[in-house]
């Protein structure tokens, strides 16, 4: 149930809201927003159409008029670490690469090219001792290639099958965890509910209390402009007769005055 208030056609409130307690602390941006409170476990009127299209429109006004922008929401968390990566110049070559938007260097692939030394240095014992070394290095890394294959072929289906089993106890503990927490939800909306639903009579018998408090204030106040209009009416008629009012009035008397 949504806090109301009524109010005559003159805007003269009838039934005021309770004050706030005192003490209470709020965030400094919701000084301007509207505190709605509901119980949806007994409030009916959520269902109907007219009443959704009222909170959408309701919500897409306080999200245009909202000053807050997405940044706004980090500010109460503590700030990132500030890395420099004193201990890691490549990455911080990389970050500084990154952050200036600057596209990555290719990779040389000339080293892994076996390419005879060129026809001015076919001559030259130095220029075939550097294509031999590569061809060597070559040779071992296709050595090492096999070896890892072998390794593989051997070893790699039982470390498959470790790694899914670690991953298959992660995903059981994280759906433990998310069943545990999604029987607290349940807990505290079971609770919801049922503190509700025992209040739903209270607060009927007290809104329709509220709502005849007002009309009798309405019908007060109606009986009352009345009165007022008639007294006026009386007094414009004692003055058409010449009737000093305020003078009968204090001497007890409705005598006409003495001319």
């Amino acid at each position: 149930m949504a806090t109301a208030k009524s109010s005559n056609n003159s805007g003269e409130i009838l039934m005021l809201e309770a004050p706030p307690p005192k003490g209470a602390s709020w965030p400094s941006w919701s000084a301007s927003a509207e505190i709605i409170d509901a119980l949806p476990y007994i409030d009916g009127d959520y269902g109907k159409p007219n009443v959704k299209e009222e909170v959408d429109r309701l919500v897409e006004e306080e999200m245009r008029r909202s000053y807050k922008k997405p940044a706004d929401f980090l500010k109460d968390q503590p700030p990132l670490p500030n890395f420099k990566f004193q201990n890691h110049p490549m990455l911080a070559r990389e970050y500084e690469r990154v952050r200036a938007g600057r596209p990555p260097v290719p990779l040389d692939m000339s080293r892994y090219g076996l390419e005879v030394p060129s026809m001015n240095k076919r001559n030259e014992e130095t220029a075939w001792k550097q294509a031999l070394q590569k061809a060597q290095s070559l040779l071992q890394h296709q050595v090492i290639r096999l070896e890892n294959l072998d390794l593989m072929s051997k070893h790699g289906a039982d470390i498959w099958k470790q790694h899914n089993q670690r991953l298959e106890a992660f995903l059981s503990r994280m759906q433990a965890q998310a069943l545990e927490l999604n029987e607290k939800i349940d807990v505290v909306n079971r609770e919801r509910k049922y503190h509700q639903k025992n209040t739903a009579y209270e607060l009927n018998a007290l809104s329709a209390q509220w709502k005849e408090l007002c009309m009798k204030n309405i019908e007060i106040q109606d009986a009352c402009a009345k009165i007022e209009n008639h007294i006026e009416e009386m007094k414009r008629e004692a003055a058409e007769k010449g009737w000093n009012l305020e003078a009968n009035i204090e001497n007890n008397s409705m005598l006409p005055s003495e001319k």
